[in-house]
C-alpha cells in the first residue's frame, strides 16, 4: 500500500496577500477601472478624436449637448459638424473631443509630477534615514523650513516667470517659436514646478519607515554579512517600503491634478489653444452671465475632475486598507 505523497503548502508573500485584499475591495476594483478607462481614452485622444478639438467652427457657437444632427444646420454650413455630443464652446469646438485633449493633459501632468515627487522624495527620505546622527538632522530640517513656506506660492512663481521668459524669446526671435513648443515648455515647467514641491510628505514617510527597518535582524544580518550599502538599501529596505510609497502616490495624483487645475483656472498652467480639464472649467466659467447659463461647459470639465479625483483617492483608500493588515481585519 502506497503512502500518499505530502501536500506542499504554498506560502503567499504579503504583497499576494495584499493584492487579493485589494481586489476583494469593491469599490476600490471599481474606482481603479474607472481610473484605467479614463487613462486609455485619454491616450486614444492622441490618435484620434470625434472632431478637431481646435478647429474653429463659425455659426455653431454655444450649441447645447444634442445627440441628433439638425438637418437645416447641415444645409446652413456645409462641412461643418453640426452633432456635438456634449456642446461647443464660444467658437465652435466640440466640448467632447476638448475633454479628451484635456483628460490627457491633464493626467499627464499628475502622473510627471508625481513621478519627480517620488524620485525626490524617495531618495531624500531614504539616504537621510539611513545615514542618521547629523546628517539626518540637517536635512530633515531643511524639509521642516520647506513646510513652513506656502508652497503654491512657489509654484506660480515658478509658472509666471517661466511665461515670462517664453514670452521674450518668442519676441527675440519675432514670433517664431511654434506654439506647440511654447506649450510644451510650459508644461515641462509646471510638472518639474509641482514634482519639486509635492516630494515633502513623501519623503517623511519614507525616512520613518527606514528608520524602522534599519533596525531588523535582517538589515544586521546583511550588514554583518559584508552586503553593501547600496544592495541593502535597494534589495532589503525599499522594497519594504514599496506599500506606503504606493499608497501615497495614488494621492499625490489626485492632489497635483487638482493643483494643475488650479493654475490653469487663473491662467498659469497649460495655455490656449491646447486644453486642460481646468482651462475648459475656467472657460465655461466665463460663459455663464445673468443671460446665458451654457451649463455644459462648466458641468462636464468639473464632472470629470471630481469623478477622477474621487476614483484615485478610492483607490489609494482600498491599498492602504490592503497593505495594513490591522485595518483589513
Amino acid at each position: 500500500m502506497s503512502t500518499p505523497e505530502p501536500q506542499r503548502v504554498v506560502s503567499e508573500s504579503p504583497t499576494q496577500r495584499a493584492l487579493k485584499r485589494f481586489r476583494k475591495n469593491t469599490l476600490a476594483m471599481v474606482s481603479l477601472v474607472f481610473v484605467l478607462a479614463v487613462t486609455v481614452v485619454s491616450l486614444v485622444s492622441l490618435v484620434k478624436t470625434p472632431q478637431d478639438p481646435y478647429a474653429i467652427n463659425k455659426g455653431q457657437g454655444f450649441r447645447p449637448p444634442s445627440w441628433t444632427a439638425g438637418a437645416d444646420d447641415a444645409a446652413k454650413f456645409p462641412g461643418v459638424p453640426n452633432k456635438f455630443f456634449l456642446g461647443s464652446d464660444e467658437l465652435g469646438r466640440d466640448v467632447f473631443s476638448r475633454l479628451l485633449k484635456g483628460g490627457m493633459m491633464s493626467l499627464s501632468v499628475g502622473f510627471l509630477a508625481t513621478l519627480v515627487a517620488l524620485i525626490i522624495g524617495v531618495s531624500w527620505g531614504l539616504f537621510a534615514a539611513f545615514k542618521g546622527g547629523a546628517t539626518d538632522q540637517v536635512m530633515m530640517r531643511f524639509v521642516d523650513i520647506l513646510y513652513s513656506l506656502p508652497y503654491m506660492f512657489f509654484v506660480i512663481l515658478l509658472a509666471a516667470v517661466s511665461s515670462d521668459i517664453v514670452g521674450s524669446a518668442d519676441k527675440r526671435f519675432n514670433g517664431q517659436i511654434p506654439d506647440w513648443f511654447k506649450t510644451n515648455v510650459m508644461i515641462f515647467v509646471l510638472f518639474i514646478a509641482i514634482g519639486a514641491v509635492s516630494w515633502l510628505t513623501m519623503s517623511r514617510i519614507v525616512r520613518g519607515q527606514v528608520l524602522s527597518l534599519k533596525q531588523k535582524e535582517f538589515v544586521e544580518a546583511a550588514r554583518a554579512l559584508g552586503v553593501p550599502t547600496r544592495r541593502i538599501l535597494f534589495s532589503h529596505i525599499l522594497p519594504n517600503c514599496l506599500g506606503p510609497i504606493i499608497i501615497y502616490s495614488t494621492l499625490t495624483i489626485a492632489v497635483v491634478i487638482l493643483e494643475e487645475s488650479f493654475l490653469s483656472f487663473i491662467g498659469l498652467g497649460v495655455q490656449p489653444p491646447f486644453a486642460s480639464w481646468g482651462t475648459l472649467a475656467a472657460d465655461g466659467a466665463q460663459g455663464i452671465s445673468v443671460y446665458a447659463t451654457r451649463w455644459w461647459l462648466v458641468f462636464f470639465p468639473g464632472l470629470m475632475i471630481t469623478s477622477t479625483l474621487m476614483a484615485i483617492n478610492f483607490v489609494g483608500d482600498g491599498l492602504r486598507d490592503a497593505f495594513d493588515p490591522r485595518l483589513s481585519r
